[in-house]
């Protein structure tokens, strides 16, 4: 068991979180490999970043390589594959963490975790939202906004993540309808008066929808909770998100209500050498800047615990 490779740390995600967490783990002088799955994590399906500390203005994808590069340049290694699944386990007498990566499950050792796999798009559940997906339903404005061209589209969601949306597809569409459950929207002031300036732009508070309608091949127009229909092209749906957490659970991680991993100020959790960084924790405020911050406290941590439990 004694020549079974134990990296000092593994990163899994590779978003700015991750990159983050990899960056300062390598200049702890420790032996990292992060997996990234999304190659730049969430933040590449985001148009423009403008409210990042000392980079005025920045387009998603980007900024997901200038950190991954920084990581690589510090000396991190990057692996583009998926860690399938997690467990605690003993060599030579103390804990290390496997993991099972890719579709050969390869196994891998790790005395510290740094999880960093932020959230998934939450889905409409409406009738016809599947059998449209990707036939006009969608989940990225950035990547699909060029597909409606001089169409009617609507963005559903009253957030930040909707106002922006909708910014990005009056650059290509006709006209955005943004559908918002209740009497307002909850988006960043900078981003609502933007779109409420957007003559593309109509905003229908008050309003749900029922049902996903359309010929079988493309939509043709949605069913609102009202009675009222709508002629749309496409759905952009973007009513949050679901924290990537299923391998903090696997471990023994806590895990709150809303399935976020709990986690201190410094980005412990419950298990010992396990950690967690960025949108897939309990901190309220998900933003880039948290996030990197929150993966340099992760990467002291697991620096901490390995000169007082390895070295």
């Amino acid at each position: 068991m004694s020549d079974i490779k134990i990296y000092d740390a593994i990163v899994i995600g590779g978003g700015v979180t991750g990159s983050s967490a990899g960056m300062y783990a390598a200049r702890f002088n420790l032996d990292v490999v992060v997996y990234a799955e999304q190659p730049g994590g969430l933040i590449t399906t985001t148009n423009l970043v403008e409210n990042y500390p000392g980079i005025k203005s920045i387009t998603g994808p980007d900024m997901g390589m200038v950190f991954m590069e920084h990581a690589m340049e510090s000396g991190a290694k990057f692996e583009y594959d998926r860690v399938s699944s997690i467990e605690k386990t003993e060599l030579n007498g103390k804990q290390v963490f496997k993991l099972l990566v890719g579709t050969a499950e390869k196994e891998v050792f790790a005395w510290t975790v740094v999880l960093a796999t932020g959230t998934k798009h939450k889905y409409l559940g409406a009738p016809g939202e599947k059998e449209y997906s990707a036939k006009g339903v969608t989940y990225c404005a950035l990547c699909d906004a060029a597909f409606f061209k001089e169409k009617i589209v609507v963005v559903v969601g009253g957030g930040d993540s909707a106002a922006i949306d909708a910014n990005i597809l009056a650059q290509h569409v006709k006209k955005v309808y943004v559908l918002v459950r209740k009497g307002e929207m909850r988006a960043e002031p900078v981003n609502i008066k933007r779109i409420q300036a957007n003559p593309k732009v109509e905003i229908l508070y008050n309003t749900e929808v029922a049902e996903i309608q359309g010929d079988g091949e493309k939509v043709t127009q949605l069913l609102l909770k009202d009675g009222k229909t709508l002629a749309v092209d496409g759905v952009f749906v973007a009513i949050g998100w679901t924290p990537m957490s299923e391998l903090a659970k696997q471990v023994g991680a806590d895990l709150d209500e809303r399935g976020e991993v709990i986690i201190t100020r410094e980005a412990e959790t419950n298990v010992p050498g396990f950690y967690a960084a960025g949108d897939v924790t309990n901190a309220k405020f998900k933003q880039a800047i948290i996030g990197a911050a929150e993966g340099v406290y992760a990467s002291v941590a697991a620096y901490n615990y390995i000169q007082g439990n390895v070295r």
